[in-house]
């Protein structure tokens, strides 16, 4: 998935700098929040998946992965390094928790 972020960066001339890129996915995941806070009517009632949530999603995956880009990260090691890690707490603790 990260080849096919970068490339699609590259295609169409996305390539920014690190705080950008940060402060977009904050942003995205802002927007998801949002989404969901829509889906449960701000708490007043079960969550309920809308399709704007799964768009959200794909931007938030999106703008995560254009990060790893630029910041030279590969993200399937680092996702194979948190959850080694978090595997090992969970052995050592019984949670995932810090």
């Amino acid at each position: 998935m990260q080849k096919l972020v970068k490339d699609f960066m590259n295609k169409y001339n996305l390539r920014t700098n690190e705080q950008t890129r940060y402060v977009d996915l904050v942003s995205e995941v802002g927007e998801l929040g949002k989404e969901i806070l829509n889906g449960t009517s701000y708490g007043t009632k079960e969550y309920v998946h809308t399709p704007d949530a799964s768009g959200e999603l794909g931007d938030c995956m999106f703008s995560l992965l254009a990060l790893c880009c630029e910041m030279g990260v590969d993200a399937a090691e680092a996702l194979q390094q948190a959850l080694a890690k978090y595997e090992a707490r969970f052995a050592q603790k019984g949670s995932i928790g810090s």
